[in-house]
């Protein structure tokens, strides 16, 4: 919380915008609503201990990412029998509990989790068949940005992997994901923008 929540206060104050805290805490939780956060975005899906409770009572959005495993151990050995299945069981589930704390279905979103507790080819397919996540019937974020999957194709480093990124955008509008964390705003802005023009078939608003 001394890391955190100071900042949190402070771009409360000077920013005009939604703040993001990314977190599993429910302490963290808790008093960074009290500061001025604005969404709760959880890459354990609120599945600590209080978390899913100090969620719904603070009445933020959340934002609902799955990983097979734990940030220690995620990337050891992923394995799936089909992990578009598995990633949607699981985020409904996820779904279901926070409806059942109290938690507008409304109010939730849904990060399928690139990267974390999946293989290049997991993540790929997650990416191809992003579309099939509309079934659960919340906006998608989709978190690529310089991820390792990038370099895992083209051979980038972390540093050369914007072309790659941009790319997963691209594919990412025409599936329907909804927001976009990203490294490179203005370059992703424009890739999202001209996406929109050529699906609306006219320049976007």
């Amino acid at each position: 919380m001394n890391r955190v929540l100071p900042v949190v206060e402070r771009l409360n104050r000077e920013v005009d915008a939604i703040i993001s805290v990314d977190t599993s805490s429910p302490e963290v939780i808790t008093e960074a609503a009290a500061l001025g956060a604005g969404l709760i975005n959880d890459v354990r899906a609120l599945g600590k201990s209080g978390a899913i409770e100090a969620a719904a009572a603070t009445g933020l959005p959340v934002c609902l990412m799955h990983m097979q495993g734990s940030p220690a151990t995620m990337q050891d050995a992923p394995v799936y029998n089909d992990v578009i299945d598995e990633v949607e069981g699981f985020l409904a589930a996820r779904i279901a509990a926070c409806e059942t704390a109290g938690i507008d279905r409304q109010k939730i979103i849904l990060d399928p989790g690139f990267g974390f507790g999946k293989t290049l080819e997991h993540n790929l397919r997650l990416l191809n068949k992003l579309e099939q996540l509309h079934r659960l019937k919340c906006p998608l974020l989709l978190g690529t940005s310089r991820k390792s999957m990038i370099d895992h194709v083209l051979n980038k480093s972390v540093d050369q992997r914007l072309s790659g990124g941009l790319a997963t955008v691209a594919l990412g509008v025409t599936k329907g994901a909804a927001i976009f964390r990203v490294h490179d705003v203005q370059e992703t802005v424009d890739v999202v923008r001209m996406c929109e023009a050529v699906l609306a078939e006219r320049k976007p608003d």
